[in-house]
């Protein structure tokens, strides 16, 4: 299993209605400082209707990027019941999935 193939698998399990980051994400697979890297796996998904890349965020409570755009991304963590304001997901700590 490549760690692609790692990721994706680690990421299925987030739930809707929760969230990681690319940190945890990153730790979940072994990669220490794999933040950038795992930006970059998920930019990549070839399966964005399986693998809920829109889950991961930045450790910070802001949303991050998304290869389909940011209001994508939003609107797709608003109807799992995440809110949002300002580009920061409210109750952050309360949402994480811890892997």
């Amino acid at each position: 299993m490549n760690i692609e193939q790692m990721v994706y698998k680690e990421l299925i399990q987030v739930p809707k209605g929760q969230i990681t980051t690319y940190g945890e994400l990153a730790k979940a697979v072994g990669l220490k400082n794999g933040q950038r890297a795992i930006g970059r796996i998920m930019n990549k998904n070839p399966y964005p209707a399986i693998v809920p890349c829109h889950r991961v965020v930045n450790s910070n409570g802001k949303i991050g990027g998304y290869a389909y755009g940011i209001d994508v991304k939003t609107n797709m963590l608003t109807k799992e019941g995440i809110e949002i304001q300002n580009g920061k997901i409210l109750d952050f700590e309360k949402r994480i999935f811890k892997f």
